[in-house]
């Protein structure tokens, strides 16, 4: 929930996507109206986004434990990632969708059902319908255009159906391959967040470049 190629990224509502710590995970729920599950889930033939379930606990496992490039970005990723920490997102993830507090969504290949990823997206006002989207991708899928298909997938619900005005997307100033991914996305970067996060694992402090996302910029879409 967090990294062109799909790398680990959107270092913002990453958290959303990847497994995060419990006291970060916390920070997470928000204001806006209940957020509940699309019926049926979205998919564009190559991927297919649905909440998370406790038989993806392996694959959880399985795409971050011992991934430094991904957590590299996403700090607040536990490393070593094990059963334990898995399973403790999975009932984090069902917790924020029972409370319709925000949309956490495991990346399937849509031709297999491997879980290959995560996407998520959160509000940050609901006055304003400002909403943050973040993602992630196992390494040995990256480069394939999974995660643009993914946040292309999350953007648009995100804007048609749950009416989200400004979707915004930070990524680190240092992970092109996250830029990129928001670039081929369709959206607009619009400055750097200077020194905005401490970075643990690096032991620094990180610029975040900012990037957004308007419903009038969503392809195919009448102004």
């Amino acid at each position: 929930m967090r990294p062109g190629r799909a790398e680990p990224h959107g270092e913002g509502a990453a958290a959303l996507a990847a497994a995060g710590a419990a006291h970060f995970l916390d920070a997470l729920a928000t204001v806006r109206g209940l957020i509940a599950a699309p019926d049926p889930p979205l998919s564009d033939a190559v991927v297919t986004l649905r909440p998370w379930q406790s038989e993806d606990i392996p694959a959880l496992v399985d795409c971050i434990d011992g991934d430094e490039e991904m957590t590299r970005w996403l700090d607040m990723i536990p490393q070593p990632y094990r059963e334990n920490e898995a399973r403790l997102w999975v009932d984090q993830a069902t917790s924020f969708w029972r409370e319709g507090s925000a949309a956490p969504f495991a990346i399937l290949a849509a031709g297999s059902g491997e879980v290959v990823g995560g996407v998520g997206f959160r509000w940050l006002g609901e006055e304003e319908a400002v909403g943050e989207v973040g993602y992630w991708l196992r390494a040995r899928d990256r480069g394939r255009g999974l995660t643009t298909r993914s946040v292309e997938l999350i953007s648009r619900w995100a804007i048609e159906e749950l009416g989200c005005e400004r979707l915004q997307l930070r990524a680190d100033e240092e992970n092109v391959s996250s830029q990129r991914v928001a670039e081929k996305a369709g959206f607009m970067r619009e400055g750097v967040l200077r020194s905005a996060h401490y970075n643990v694992r690096l032991d620094r402090r990180v610029d975040y470049v900012m990037y957004s996302l308007l419903p009038s910029e969503l392809p195919g879409r009448v102004a």
